[in-house]
């Protein structure tokens, strides 16, 4: 139980990722908000799944590149938890996958808009709270595409990029309120959406040096360990969770 006690808001939280982050968080005995905009119905099965196992979670709802109602969200939080150790930043929708040629600048806004605005947002808005209880983690969803950088993906990496660098100014800039910053980089994982016994899952698996697919859980740990006591000393960190595959590439 290594965040017992603690008190996680997880954005996007309900789906995909973002759900295994909140049950996996919450296996390690933190308190999990899940933060849903569109998927009510999800963070509610969420929230059921936690509790069935001896959790405690709550579902908020909040866009994320809203202030307003991202400040509403962990106003909300505090009134109910009492307390914000944690913050996953993994929210993010809208076309993330497109050539230069197809992809309009609404494209690119909407990826600036989670990766940035939102995780500014977000982290102003636990800051103060985070500080007043001597310090919090923040742990933001990046990707293993800011190394490997493939055609076709210049809209998401233009918010994942934003998000690398506001992750490691923050980690310097946040460090003497006791906050760190750290980022977790997911490569293609089985979450909800992946069928595992799949030709193209199976094929994936073994071309890694692990030589398997990884569960979206995986993710879920490397955010447990930011959070936890044993990163006490690591801000700016950037941790790939890929089976391997960036570092076969000598990222």
């Amino acid at each position: 139980m290594l965040l017992d006690g603690k008190v996680a808001i997880v954005t996007g939280g309900a789906r995909g990722i973002g759900a295994s982050i909140s049950r996996t968080l919450a296996r390690h005995g933190a308190k999990v908000a899940v933060v849903y905009s569109a998927s009510a119905a999800k963070s509610e099965v969420v929230v059921g799944e936690i509790a069935a196992a001896g959790g405690e979670a709550a579902a908020f709802c909040a866009d994320v590149r809203d202030e307003s109602a991202v400040n509403a969200m962990v106003q909300a939080v505090v009134a109910r938890f009492g307390r914000i150790d944690g913050l996953v930043n993994n929210a993010i929708a809208g076309r993330q996958c497109a050539t230069f040629d197809d992809a309009t600048w609404a494209d690119y806004q909407d990826m600036l808009d989670f990766g940035c605005r939102a995780v500014v947002n977000t982290i102003r808005a636990v800051r103060p709270v985070m500080k007043a209880g001597g310090g919090g983690r923040v742990v933001n969803c990046v990707t293993e595409l800011w190394n490997m950088a493939p055609k076709g993906w210049s809209t998401y990496l233009s918010g994942k990029g934003a998000m690398v660098g506001l992750s490691r100014s923050l980690a310097d800039e946040l460090g003497p309120d006791g906050i760190t910053v750290n980022m977790v980089a997911p490569g293609w994982m089985q979450d909800e959406k992946v069928d595992p016994t799949s030709e193209g899952s199976i094929n994936f698996g073994k071309g890694l040096p692990l030589r398997r697919h990884g569960s979206a859980d995986e993710i879920g740990n490397g955010c447990v360990f930011f959070m936890s006591e044993l990163a006490s000393y690591v801000t700016g960190a950037y941790l790939p969770v890929t089976g391997g595959r960036i570092t076969q590439m000598g990222a």
